[in-house]
């Protein structure tokens, strides 16, 4: 059976946690289940608006106390590590990067082994220092090489905490101010044991694809290595293998030249597609790294949004902006907004609110994009909303009608 384009794309919405918008308002418990839903919620420090890994849970959570988040990282059910990129991690899913700690030569510029190597006895200082006087930032060793800040300035002992991270030696006890705070593996996660505790690779690996399927929904093969960044798949876990051992199903979607693949349990949603059940009516803005947009290649070919991020890109060589956010409006990539909370005045700062070429104004859709920035700006605490450009006009009238 052929299921539709829309249909696919609402198994996928749904699976993330994006079809409907939330029915209630969200407790503790609800930011750790949509973090093991998705399996990942990717970390970054850009704060124009909320930080990215706030915002994802807005999307689907809407208003929430974020603190929850680095309760649950305090309290041990998620941990820090390499995975899209640096990510929130549910607790269950350390085994499975447990591997790549104990042999990180194949994760790139994350491990410098050479780096490593001339500087083994300055990172034992560092992990001696640990051990004998507790958890540490990198802010509190002073920094002596008389250089200045920056990432690609690292004083050596951030460069130590690093490597230290990256090989397992220490873990992400908690955040403090959103900084990390570094302690030794055996004491942030005691309850881990190596001998004991750690699988076989290819099961690991194995049971990192299905998540990922089953976190997409539904999908090309072409989609499933990049979720948790994993490296070219084996040929006996790569989608089709998995269906010939019934691991994993697939459909037709009308349109797509190769099979997509879902995971049985997600077998409802499909079942509830095919019958035009599964119906997108959800408006919210997405972070730049959703897992809903942050394979562009999936964005164009899934939901013909051609999108990047153009904070990298000198100011004058921008199309869009700084730290443009999708608009998700019932099933649809249809626009960006280029926002930044100016908190200390209240003021949510629409800089920028571009339409897709396709997409056609009416009411009913600025209503809807209306209320979503309120929303936006009120969880933000920048109750008051301007809005300084739109590429279309009547929509620009009537959100000025709205707010002014």
């Amino acid at each position: 059976m052929t299921i539709s384009l829309t249909a696919a794309r609402n198994i996928h919405l749904a699976a993330q946690g994006l079809l409907t918008a939330p029915k209630q308002t969200a407790d503790k418990q609800a930011v750790l289940a949509t973090i093991q839903n998705m399996g990942v919620l990717q970390i970054d420090t850009i704060h124009v608006v909320a930080r990215s890994p706030y915002l994802v849970l807005w999307s689907r959570l809407g208003d929430y106390q974020q603190e929850w988040l680095e309760q649950h990282l305090d309290e041990g059910r998620l941990f820090e590590y390499w995975s899209h990129e640096a990510c929130f991690l549910p607790i269950e899913s350390f085994g499975r990067y447990r591997h790549q700690m104990l042999k990180p030569e194949g994760m790139g510029w994350k491990y410098n082994q050479t780096w490593l190597q001339e500087n083994a006895n300055h990172v034992k200082q560092v992990l001696k220092h640990i051990k004998e006087f507790g958890a540490c930032r990198s802010a509190d060793f002073e920094r002596t090489d008389g250089k200045a800040g920056g990432w690609w300035e690292w004083k050596p002992e951030k460069r130590s905490l690093e490597v230290l991270f990256t090989t397992g030696k220490v873990m992400v006890a908690r955040r403090q101010k959103f900084q990390r705070v570094y302690d030794l593996t055996e004491r942030v996660h005691p309850n881990w044991n190596d001998k004991r505790d750690l699988g076989k690779l290819v099961d690991d690996q194995r049971n990192q694809v299905l998540d990922a399927v089953y976190a997409l929904g539904i999908c090309k093969a072409s989609w499933i290595a990049d979720y948790f960044r994993m490296k070219k798949l084996s040929p006996a876990i790569q989608a089709e293998s998995l269906y010939q051992q019934g691991l994993l199903q697939k459909i037709a979607v009308d349109g797509w030249t190769e099979p997509a693949y879902y995971h049985p349990q997600r077998a409802s949603l499909v079942e509830q597609a095919k019958a035009g059940q599964l119906r997108a009516t959800h408006t919210c803005l997405l972070s730049p790294f959703d897992p809903v947009v942050w394979d562009r290649k999936r964005a164009l070919e899934f939901f013909d949004f051609d999108y990047r991020l153009e904070c990298y890109t000198p100011e004058a060589k921008r199309q869009y902006g700084y730290f443009t956010l999708p608009i998700l409006r019932r099933g649809k990539l249809i626009g960006r907004v280029d926002a930044k909370a100016h908190r200390k005045e209240k003021i949510m700062e629409i800089k920028a609110l571009h339409l897709e070429g396709n997409v056609k104004f009416s009411e009913a859709l600025s209503k809807d994009l209306a209320k979503t920035l309120q929303a936006f700006a009120d969880w933000h605490k920048t109750p008051i909303v301007r809005v300084s450009r739109c590429d279309n006009q009547e929509l620009k009238a009537a959100l000025h009608s709205f707010f002014d």
